[in-house]
């Protein structure tokens, strides 16, 4: 008992004091990883995958913040609330989020698109066939 106790000691994973003698991943020096390391590590395996020649096509460069911008864009294409999105990304505020909105035009076509009526009918008809109209759009110009 005495053993668990040492072990699990509350907070120990959550409180900012312990956050860096305990990092949920770490680098070769057992300490958490840097900004600059993960760029590292994601370069060195880019440059691995792009030496394959497979049909995949990479980007040049790999950044930490491209692949969470990535992550924030899929969750609001997903239609998932922007204070969930918040949430996942740990900012503070909502408008700080907003920015992520206001990138993707396709998720903008597709809303605006499920909001308004369809303005023009499907059944239009063919103009080319009504020589009346094209007699009268012939003579239009004269």
């Amino acid at each position: 008992m005495a053993a668990k106790k040492t072990f699990h000691k509350p907070g120990i994973l959550t409180c900012k004091k312990h956050k860096e003698d305990h990092p949920l991943f770490f680098n070769s020096n057992h300490r958490s990883f840097t900004r600059p390391g993960i760029t590292y590590i994601l370069e060195k395996h880019l440059k691995s995958a792009n030496e394959k020649k497979t049909e995949i096509i990479f980007p040049d460069n790999l950044k930490p913040h491209m692949m969470r911008h990535t992550k924030a864009i899929h969750l609001l294409e997903a239609e998932a609330n922007l204070i969930y999105i918040r949430d996942f990304l740990g900012h503070t505020s909502v408008p700080t989020t907003k920015h992520y909105a206001k990138v993707n035009s396709q998720l903008k076509r597709k809303v605006l698109e499920a909001a308004y009526i369809e303005v023009v009918p499907d059944d239009i008809p063919n103009w080319t066939e009504d020589q009346e109209l094209l007699s009268w759009l012939h003579n239009f110009c004269k």
